[in-house]
Protein backbone atom coordinates (compact mmCIF):
# COMPACT_ATOMS: atom_id res chain seq x y z
CA UNK A 1 0.00 0.00 0.00
CA UNK A 2 1.19 3.32 -1.16
CA UNK A 3 1.90 6.28 1.77
CA UNK A 4 0.07 9.43 1.34
CA UNK A 5 1.29 12.67 1.52
CA UNK A 6 -0.41 15.86 1.45
CA UNK A 7 1.53 19.37 0.36
CA UNK A 8 -0.53 21.89 1.33
CA UNK A 9 1.13 24.86 -0.69
CA UNK A 10 -0.37 28.00 -3.29
CA UNK A 11 2.79 27.26 -5.78
CA UNK A 12 1.47 24.40 -8.43
CA UNK A 13 4.53 24.45 -9.91
CA UNK A 14 6.60 23.31 -6.56
CA UNK A 15 3.30 20.99 -6.10
CA UNK A 16 3.57 19.17 -9.20
CA UNK A 17 7.66 18.82 -9.00
CA UNK A 18 6.91 18.01 -5.81
CA UNK A 19 4.72 14.76 -7.08
CA UNK A 20 7.05 14.32 -9.58
CA UNK A 21 9.73 13.17 -7.80
CA UNK A 22 7.68 11.40 -4.57
CA UNK A 23 5.80 9.16 -6.76
CA UNK A 24 8.52 7.34 -8.23
CA UNK A 25 9.20 6.57 -4.64
CA UNK A 26 6.18 5.22 -4.19
CA UNK A 27 4.07 7.62 -2.40
CA UNK A 28 0.76 8.98 -3.38
CA UNK A 29 0.46 12.85 -3.59
CA UNK A 30 -2.37 14.92 -3.07
CA UNK A 31 -2.49 18.71 -3.11
CA UNK A 32 -4.04 21.41 -1.47
CA UNK A 33 -3.57 25.40 -2.43
CA UNK A 34 -4.47 26.87 0.55
CA UNK A 35 -4.79 26.62 4.57
CA UNK A 36 -8.46 25.73 4.80
CA UNK A 37 -8.40 23.20 1.86
CA UNK A 38 -5.28 21.88 3.65
CA UNK A 39 -6.79 21.27 6.88
CA UNK A 40 -9.77 19.86 5.64
CA UNK A 41 -7.84 17.52 3.79
CA UNK A 42 -5.90 16.15 6.27
CA UNK A 43 -9.15 15.88 8.96
CA UNK A 44 -10.42 13.94 6.01
CA UNK A 45 -7.93 11.52 5.15
CA UNK A 46 -5.30 9.29 6.40
CA UNK A 47 -1.66 10.67 5.55
CA UNK A 48 1.56 9.41 6.31
CA UNK A 49 3.28 12.77 5.97
CA UNK A 50 2.31 16.58 5.51
CA UNK A 51 4.29 18.73 3.84
CA UNK A 52 3.31 22.56 4.60
CA UNK A 53 4.23 25.90 3.46
CA UNK A 54 4.14 29.09 6.16
CA UNK A 55 2.71 31.35 3.43
CA UNK A 56 -0.57 30.58 2.67
CA UNK A 57 -3.92 32.10 1.03
CA UNK A 58 -6.77 32.12 3.95
CA UNK A 59 -4.77 30.76 7.09
CA UNK A 60 -1.30 30.36 7.17
CA UNK A 61 0.81 27.54 7.80
CA UNK A 62 0.66 28.04 11.53
CA UNK A 63 -2.59 28.03 12.06
CA UNK A 64 -3.17 24.97 10.01
CA UNK A 65 -0.06 22.96 12.18
CA UNK A 66 -1.99 24.42 14.72
CA UNK A 67 -5.28 22.42 13.91
CA UNK A 68 -4.15 19.37 12.59
CA UNK A 69 -2.01 19.09 16.19
CA UNK A 70 -5.34 19.76 17.74
CA UNK A 71 -6.43 16.55 15.93
CA UNK A 72 -3.55 14.28 15.36
CA UNK A 73 -0.12 13.62 15.21
CA UNK A 74 0.32 13.48 11.67
CA UNK A 75 4.24 14.69 10.83
CA UNK A 76 4.64 17.28 9.16
CA UNK A 77 7.71 19.18 7.00
CA UNK A 78 7.24 23.04 7.36
CA UNK A 79 8.57 24.50 4.08
CA UNK A 80 10.25 28.02 5.05
CA UNK A 81 11.69 30.95 3.96
CA UNK A 82 15.36 30.56 3.72
CA UNK A 83 16.61 33.09 6.46
CA UNK A 84 13.40 32.88 8.15
CA UNK A 85 14.42 31.99 11.62
CA UNK A 86 11.35 33.09 13.81
CA UNK A 87 9.49 30.89 11.40
CA UNK A 88 11.41 27.69 12.03
CA UNK A 89 11.32 28.50 15.70
CA UNK A 90 7.45 29.06 15.98
CA UNK A 91 7.06 25.58 13.51
CA UNK A 92 8.82 23.32 15.44
CA UNK A 93 7.02 25.07 18.94
CA UNK A 94 3.74 24.26 17.49
CA UNK A 95 4.95 20.63 16.40
CA UNK A 96 6.30 20.31 13.22
CA UNK A 97 8.25 17.18 12.77
CA UNK A 98 11.34 19.46 10.53
CA UNK A 99 11.43 22.10 8.21
CA UNK A 100 12.93 22.75 5.07
CA UNK A 101 14.09 25.73 3.78
CA UNK A 102 13.03 27.49 0.30
CA UNK A 103 14.13 26.91 -1.99
CA UNK A 104 15.19 23.58 -1.53
CA UNK A 105 16.42 20.68 -4.02
CA UNK A 106 13.43 17.80 -4.19
CA UNK A 107 16.15 15.04 -3.65
CA UNK A 108 15.94 16.86 0.09
CA UNK A 109 12.55 16.92 -0.13
CA UNK A 110 12.71 13.02 -0.42
CA UNK A 111 14.98 12.63 1.86
CA UNK A 112 13.81 14.13 5.00
CA UNK A 113 10.20 12.78 4.02
CA UNK A 114 11.99 9.53 4.56
CA UNK A 115 13.71 10.48 7.34
CA UNK A 116 10.87 11.70 9.65
CA UNK A 117 9.02 8.67 8.06
CA UNK A 118 11.40 5.98 9.24
CA UNK A 119 11.64 7.52 13.26
CA UNK A 120 7.66 7.97 13.58
CA UNK A 121 7.15 4.19 12.02
CA UNK A 122 9.69 2.57 14.34
CA UNK A 123 7.98 4.57 17.47
CA UNK A 124 4.27 3.68 16.21
CA UNK A 125 5.69 -0.14 15.72
CA UNK A 126 7.98 -0.41 18.62
CA UNK A 127 7.47 1.71 21.64
CA UNK A 128 4.09 -0.20 23.36
CA UNK A 129 2.11 1.79 26.76
CA UNK A 130 4.03 0.88 29.71
CA UNK A 131 4.73 2.04 32.78
CA UNK A 132 7.70 -0.42 33.68
CA UNK A 133 10.89 0.85 35.52
CA UNK A 134 12.67 -0.50 32.73
CA UNK A 135 11.95 2.10 30.29
CA UNK A 136 12.12 5.14 32.67
CA UNK A 137 14.65 7.60 32.39
CA UNK A 138 15.15 9.61 35.35
CA UNK A 139 17.74 12.61 36.01
CA UNK A 140 16.73 15.05 39.00
CA UNK A 141 13.07 16.63 38.39
CA UNK A 142 12.50 15.39 34.51
CA UNK A 143 11.38 11.56 34.38
CA UNK A 144 10.59 10.15 30.52
CA UNK A 145 8.92 6.91 29.87
CA UNK A 146 9.90 6.27 26.72
CA UNK A 147 7.73 3.42 26.56
CA UNK A 148 4.37 5.43 26.64
CA UNK A 149 6.50 8.86 25.45
CA UNK A 150 5.64 10.63 28.40
CA UNK A 151 7.81 13.18 30.04
CA UNK A 152 7.37 14.78 33.01
CA UNK A 153 9.03 17.65 35.20
CA UNK A 154 8.44 17.51 38.92
CA UNK A 155 5.53 15.51 38.58
CA UNK A 156 3.87 17.58 35.89
CA UNK A 157 3.07 16.31 32.36
CA UNK A 158 5.42 18.36 29.42
CA UNK A 159 3.80 18.29 26.44
CA UNK A 160 6.99 17.56 23.60
CA UNK A 161 6.86 16.99 20.45
CA UNK A 162 8.25 13.73 18.79
CA UNK A 163 11.52 15.22 18.02
CA UNK A 164 12.19 17.00 21.66
CA UNK A 165 11.10 13.75 23.30
CA UNK A 166 13.60 11.79 21.28
CA UNK A 167 16.25 14.68 21.61
CA UNK A 168 15.52 14.54 25.31
CA UNK A 169 15.72 11.23 25.82
CA UNK A 170 18.84 10.88 24.57
CA UNK A 171 20.69 13.68 26.43
CA UNK A 172 19.29 12.17 29.68
CA UNK A 173 20.75 8.76 28.39
CA UNK A 174 23.76 10.55 28.31
CA UNK A 175 23.39 12.87 31.92
CA UNK A 176 26.58 14.37 32.52
CA UNK A 177 28.37 13.82 29.08
CA UNK A 178 28.66 16.32 26.46
CA UNK A 179 26.32 14.53 22.97
CA UNK A 180 27.14 16.12 20.18
CA UNK A 181 24.64 18.46 17.48
CA UNK A 182 25.26 15.07 14.39
CA UNK A 183 24.07 12.63 17.22
CA UNK A 184 21.46 14.52 18.15
CA UNK A 185 20.12 14.91 14.78
CA UNK A 186 20.70 11.37 13.95
CA UNK A 187 18.74 10.29 17.35
CA UNK A 188 15.70 13.09 17.14
CA UNK A 189 15.84 14.02 13.19
CA UNK A 190 16.49 10.46 11.72
CA UNK A 191 18.96 12.15 9.31
CA UNK A 192 22.61 13.69 9.09
CA UNK A 193 23.09 17.37 10.05
CA UNK A 194 23.70 19.37 7.01
CA UNK A 195 25.48 22.41 6.99
CA UNK A 196 24.30 25.55 8.17
CA UNK A 197 21.66 23.49 10.07
CA UNK A 198 20.25 24.73 13.10
CA UNK A 199 17.23 22.69 13.78
CA UNK A 200 18.73 20.38 16.53
CA UNK A 201 19.65 23.77 18.01
CA UNK A 202 15.89 25.15 17.87
CA UNK A 203 14.57 21.91 19.57
CA UNK A 204 17.42 22.59 22.00
CA UNK A 205 15.56 25.94 22.56
CA UNK A 206 12.43 24.98 22.60
CA UNK A 207 13.21 21.74 25.28
CA UNK A 208 14.89 24.59 27.62
CA UNK A 209 11.77 26.80 27.71
CA UNK A 210 9.15 24.01 28.49
CA UNK A 211 11.83 22.06 31.19
CA UNK A 212 13.03 25.41 32.74
CA UNK A 213 16.50 26.68 31.29
CA UNK A 214 17.89 26.67 35.11
CA UNK A 215 17.16 23.59 37.39
CA UNK A 216 18.43 24.81 41.05
CA UNK A 217 19.91 27.40 39.85
CA UNK A 218 22.21 25.94 37.34
CA UNK A 219 21.73 25.81 33.35
CA UNK A 220 19.78 22.53 32.50
CA UNK A 221 21.19 22.01 28.97
CA UNK A 222 24.66 23.46 28.69
CA UNK A 223 26.41 24.29 25.22
CA UNK A 224 29.18 23.29 24.96
CA UNK A 225 31.22 25.25 22.02
CA UNK A 226 32.30 23.24 18.71
CA UNK A 227 31.33 20.10 21.08
CA UNK A 228 27.51 19.93 21.33
CA UNK A 229 25.38 19.75 24.50
CA UNK A 230 25.28 18.14 28.15
CA UNK A 231 22.37 17.82 30.61
CA UNK A 232 23.29 18.59 33.77
CA UNK A 233 23.79 16.33 36.68
CA UNK A 234 23.69 17.98 39.89
CA UNK A 235 25.96 16.88 42.28
CA UNK A 236 23.84 14.82 44.34
CA UNK A 237 22.92 13.33 42.01
CA UNK A 238 25.66 11.07 40.89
Amino acid sequence: MMDRVLVVDDDVELCELVAEYLEPEGFSVDTADDGLEGVERAAANNYAIIVLDVMLPGINGFEVLRRVRAKSRTPVLMLTARGADVDRIVGLELGADDYLPKPFNPRELVARIHAILRRTQVISETAPVSSSASETLTVGDVRLNTGARTAHRGGELIELTAAEFDMLAELLANAGRVVSREKLAESALGRPLAPLDRSVDMHISSLRRKLGSEVSGVERIKTVRGAGYVYTVLSAEC
